[in-house]
Parts: structure tokens; sequence; C-alpha cells
């Protein structure tokens, strides 16, 4: 039997084919040891979760083991733009390095991909909001005759984000299937036909999700089978599993899909039906639904638990008569659908949408007939009693004239190890998934209780490079002068380190007042430094101009506390407001502390302090990625070291040297310039 564990270590070795072949390679011990622990649960077929610090190099750690031990295997990425780059870039050095004859292949969700069918449709309609989407549909015209994958992340001149898109890919509820006249040159198609005959293919987590939550629903062909599965920013799962194997329904999908019944039927079936009569309906039936919810005591946008509904009685009644609404029209549509393929377009979403409604009405009655789920009071609403708990979570997002209807599961971990098929290596990893060196909290949420467990630490010098600052004399993250306090012991650093910082806070409101307060303190001082704030623009044009400005600060909120890589001066202060605690309107977060409490445990140690603070080395990761950099840690929330369980978080950051004197930070930074 070959040894391909020596194999890999002489492949990682000084002299090795990757240091023959990389320009700036070289060996490292953690990277070894980990490829080495990957190559072993390829061969036993076990499951791996593996934290590897910033600096290991995980990626080659996996790639070396996966296509030396052959097979099929899928890499599954937290991210599209780390999808590309393992894709173009890590993947084919890896493969030439060792010499190895493997296919590889792209695979993303269908909206990723440019359809034939509905950009013919778009291109035929002619009616488009702007003149600037008229340039973009025909820069996308072009794009589709010259492209072999028809990915949109290939038309750097039309951004990912563009409305257009939305015209031209096509969607499960929209695509043709083998009925479409496009179909042999269908991108979405060929891409699953290479995936399929390739040796590694490389994924993401909402695409190995979406085809974990379909074979919930008997579907199976979104991706081929495969002996390795890895999953990097494997720290991403349990959030997204939890977002993927739920479903929502909004009134806004409710009367569009009204809307486009009309305007197909007339246009292609105008005999068969009295259809502004039957769209009427669905609308008059979903105008009723909001107001169903209508009287929650919240504000706009924010978010109602099922037990907060008003009256759950009027809320079921209210669901049926949209069914019964969506049922009737639905049936039109299917009766006329041979007559043109939109028809049946539209007739296909009536069922999902039913479906999907259905489930809301049975929860209704559950909840009914479970032990205390009558009338609470004389002419009261039913309740939903404690005894209710069907392992979902449901919740009514209300705003202005609309509603949004989610549900999500209460735990993902059965669902996600279930459909693991026998035999088949999983390979998690990630910088960031035990909490004192405990992987507990990640494994018990996706139902790995038998995988076994790894750490590698950075190889990164971090006591040196860096500081872990917690500035004294801010008030408590409860106090309403908190976000002044923060800005105002930022400043002396934000002096010190003439910007290039990262300021992390943890809601959108603070990310405003921050960006505002600085403004002013920039003014006052006459700093020209470049200030970017989230929401200005994309996330990865903000990223772009952070990295190419000099002296700049960049302030943002949820989306930029990981995947944000920025090496070198750019860089060089990560400053973060508060301990990033879940919101506590989380109505999963809600479900889930309730349930723990239930079975007598504490929530807080078991579940929302291991988020937190999984969260927050996420952030601080931001700041040292390669052996040059250096800089500062600011936390401003003084929890993490006057509370007993902040020990707890620090100590589970790098080993920065720790201070609480601004004077420090201020003498590390001219150290630093005096060094430069």
């Amino acid at each position: 039997m070959l040894d391909i564990e020596a194999d890999v270590r002489e492949v990682f070795a000084d002299g090795g084919p990757l240091a023959r072949k990389i320009p700036g390679y070289r060996a490292r011990t953690q990277q070894i040891e980990l490829a080495e622990a990957i190559s072993r649960a390829i061969r036993d077929r076990g499951t791996l979760v593996a934290e590897a610090g910033t600096g290991t190099g995980k990626t080659f750690a996996y790639l070396v083991p996966v296509l030396m031990h052959g097979g099929k295997a899928l890499i599954s990425t937290g991210t599209k733009t780390l999808q590309d780059q393992l894709f173009a870039r890590d993947l084919p050095a890896v493969r030439d390095a060792l010499g190895l004859p493997v296919t590889t292949a792209l695979l993303k969700g269908r909206s990723n991909y440019v359809c034939h069918y509905h950009l013919e449709r778009t291109v035929g309609d002619g009616r488009l909001a702007s003149r600037a989407e008229v340039a973009q549909l025909r820069k996308i015209e072009r794009f589709a005759k010259v492209t072999r994958s028809g990915d949109k992340a290939e038309l750097a001149e039309v951004p990912e984000n563009a409305d257009i898109w939305h015209r031209v890919t096509s969607t499960r509820d929209n695509c043709l299937g083998s009925d479409c006249p496009s179909y042999r040159e269908c991108f979405v198609m060929q891409a699953r036909k290479r995936a399929v005959e390739a040796d590694v293919v490389v994924v993401n987590h909402a695409l190995f999700l979406a085809d974990l939550a379909l074979k919930d629903e008997g579907i199976t062909d979104l991706l081929p089978a495969a002996d390795t599965v890895v999953f990097d920013e494997a720290h991403q799962l349990p959030a997204a599993a939890t977002r993927f194997l739920g479903e929502s329904v909004s009134s806004h999908q409710l009367l569009e899909f009204a809307r486009d019944a009309i305007v197909t039927g007339l246009s292609h079936a105008r005999e068969s039906a009295d259809w502004p009569v039957l769209g009427q309906a669905v609308e008059q039936a979903t105008r009723e639904l909001c107001l169903s919810c209508a009287a929650v005591d919240k504000m706009p946008g924010q978010r109602s638990t099922f037990d907060q509904l008003p009256n759950l009685e009027e809320f079921g009644a209210a669901v049926r008569k949209v069914i019964e609404a969506v049922h009737a029209l639905g049936r039109i549509l299917a009766a006329a659908g041979e007559r043109h393929p939109d028809l049946e377009l539209v007739a296909k979403r009536g069922p999902d949408l039913i479906a999907r409604l259905a489930r809301w009405t049975e929860a209704c009655e559950g909840a009914a007939a479970a032990p205390g789920g009558a009338q609470a009071e004389e002419g009261g609403a039913p309740e939903v009693p404690a005894e209710f708990d069907d392992g979902w979570v449901r919740w009514v997002e209300t705003g202005n004239g609309h509603v949004r209807l989610h549900t999500a599961p209460l735990s993902v971990a059965q669902a996600f190890s279930q459909y693991r098929p026998a035999g088949q290596a999983w390979i998690l990893t990630s910088a960031t998934l035990s909490v004192r060196e405990d992987f507990s909290h990640f494994t018990r949420q996706l139902g790995l209780y038998g995988a076994e467990t790894g750490r590698w630490e950075s190889p990164f010098d971090y006591a040196t490079n860096g500081r872990l600052f917690v500035p004294h004399g801010v008030p408590s993250p409860q106090d309403p002068r908190f976000t002044e306090g923060f800005v105002e012991a930022l400043l002396p650093v934000l002096a010190a380190s003439r910007g290039s910082a990262l300021v992390l806070c943890t809601t959108l409101r603070a990310v405003d007042r921050v960006a505002e307060l600085l403004q002013e303190a920039f003014r006052e001082r006459g700093w020209e430094w470049p200030l970017f704030k989230q929401g200005e623009r994309s996330r990865r044009e903000l990223l772009e101009r952070f990295r190419t400005s000099q002296h700049a600060v960049l302030v943002g909120s949820a989306s930029f506390w990981e995947g944000i890589d920025v090496p070198g001066d750019a860089l060089t202060l990560v400053a973060i407001d508060k301990l990033p605690f879940a919101p506590p309107d989380d109505p999963v977060l809600d479900a889930r502390i309730r349930a723990c409490k239930k079975r007598g445990g504490n929530p807080f140690f078991e579940y929302q302090l291991p988020e937190a603070a999984i969260a927050l080395k996420q952030g601080a990761g931001r700041l040292i990625r390669t052996e040059k950099d250096w800089g500062v840690l600011m936390v401003a929330d003084r929890r993490l070291v006057e509370k007993p369980y902040g020990k707890l978080l620090w100590r589970g950051l790098p080993p920065f040297t720790r201070t609480r004197s601004v004077e420090d930070v201020e003498a590390f930074y001219a150290q630093r310039a005096g060094a430069a």
C-alpha cells in the first residue's frame, strides 16, 4: 500500500515540488501537520474539524492530499470570491506543482449564469429602467456570444449586483428546463456537465446547502457524488445552513405572482379566463394577510415571533384565504399552460407558494390543538402554548404595507449530517472554529458528534507585531454615551496610526453615528484622510478604494468582520466598538435560548458566548495577514477585561501583547514608524 502521508510530507518539504514551483514558498511545520491529518481523514473516510490560524497555509494543506488521494472531490467555500480565487489560482498552482493530470470544474448557482432564453426575451422586450441598463444589456449580449462559461463574474464591466442580471438569468421558478429552446447551449447545464466529468469541483456553501435542501424534497441532481468534501471557511456553515434549510414567503412574491399571471394570461390566453379578476383575488387576500399582521406593535422592518401575532386565529384564516386565491389562479394557469411556455412558468410558482403557506396554517392548527392552545381569555386570541414545539422557528417581518413570513429550523444538526453518504470523507477547516480549544459548540450545531478535531496555531509573531488595546474611561456598552466615548478613545490611536484603520461596529446604526463623529473630528483636526462608510458603495468597491488609498479609514458592520484581506501598511489598526453578541431580537437566537433554558442549560455559556468568541476572532483576524504585518487591535468594550467571562474571549484571540495604556499604543506606532 502506498504511504501517501510520507509523500505528502515530501511535497511540503524544503526542496519539494511546492518549493520548486511556487515563488516564495517555504516549509511550515503547522502546514505539514495539518496536511498529514487531512490525508489520514481522507484515507479513513472520516470527519476532521481543523482550526488553522492565519498564515498556516490551509488551502495548500488540503489541496495537496485531496489531489494525491485521487477520487472525486468537492471543495466548498464560504464566498464566491474565494471560490473564484481557489479555482483560478490556488488549484492550478498545486496541480501543476504535483504534475498530476487532474481535471477541475467551477460550479455556482444558476443565478450566476447568463440565460439565453431570458436574455433574448429581455432584448426583445426593450423595456428597461435607464440608459445605463440598455448599455449593460448590450455588454451582456456581446459577452454571451464569446464566453465559454456564461459566469457573470467574468464580465467586470457590469457589476455583479446590477439589477439587469435579474432579467437575464434564471431561477428555479422560471427555468424551462429541457423544454427551453436554448437547452443545448445552456450555461448552467454545461457547467453541471463539466462538474460531473471533473475530478475536483469547486462550489460554495450556498450551492452545497441548496443541494442539501433539494435532497429533502427528493431532488438529487444539483451536485455530483464525491468521495471527499472539503468545507473551507467552515465557521459560516451553521448560520448558512439555518438560512438555506428554512424558507420564506412574502407579500411581494404573492403580488408579483398575481401581476405576472394577469400579464401573461392576457398576452397568451386572453379568452381562457377573466385574468384581472383572478389576479385581483390574490391581491386582495394578500392585503388582508398584511392587515392581520399590522397590529403587531413593531416598527416597520422589525420582526415578530409566531407567539407575538395579535390574533392567531385571524392570521390563520387570512393565510388560508391566500392559499385558496393562489390555487384558483394557479389551476387556470396550469390548464392554459400548453398555449405558451410563459404560462407554464408562472403556473409552476403556484404550488410552491401554496406549500410554503400551508406550513403556516398547519402550525396555527398545531398550536391551537396543543395543551394550553385554547382561547387565552374570553374574546381573546389563541395563544401559542409553551408545549407547542415542532422544531421550527417562525417569525413575521413587517414593513410599509408588506409582510414576509420566515421559517427556520431550531437545529440544523440532523438535516446537515444525515445526507452525508456512507464512506464520504469530510474536512471542515477555518481559522475560527473552537472556543478556548473546545470544538463542541461548532460540532454540536452541525451534528458532527464523532468528528476528529485539531488545532494548528498561526506561525505569526503576534506578541512582537501586535497590541491588544482596551482603553480606560470608555462608558459601558449600555450607556447612551458609549459611541461618543468610543470615538473619543479612538481618535488618539488614529492620530498615531495616521489612519490605515478598519473600524468594526456591531450595528448599522453605530456605523452611521461613528462615521458622522469621525467626519466632524477629521474636519476639526484638518485630517484629509479618506473616510469610507458601509452602504455608500458596494462592499467590493469600498474595499478596493480602502486598499489603494493612503491613510484611509473604513467604517463597517457585519459583512466587514470577515473575508477582508488587506496586507501591509494599508491596515495597521482594527478598532471594534462592542463585543459581537448576537442581537436579542433575532428570532432564531431567541428560540434557541428558550429551548436551552427549557432543558436546563445555560444559553449564555452554551450559545451566546461561544458565538461572540468566534465572531471576535474573525474581526481580530483582519489585522495581521502576513508575517510582515503589524498593528493594533482596539476593543472599546471594557467587559473584555472587567467581566469574568471576558477572559474566555481574550484568551481565544491571537497572543497579542496586551495594554490599557494609550501611551503604550502611541509608543508602539512611533517605534514602527522609526523602524520603517
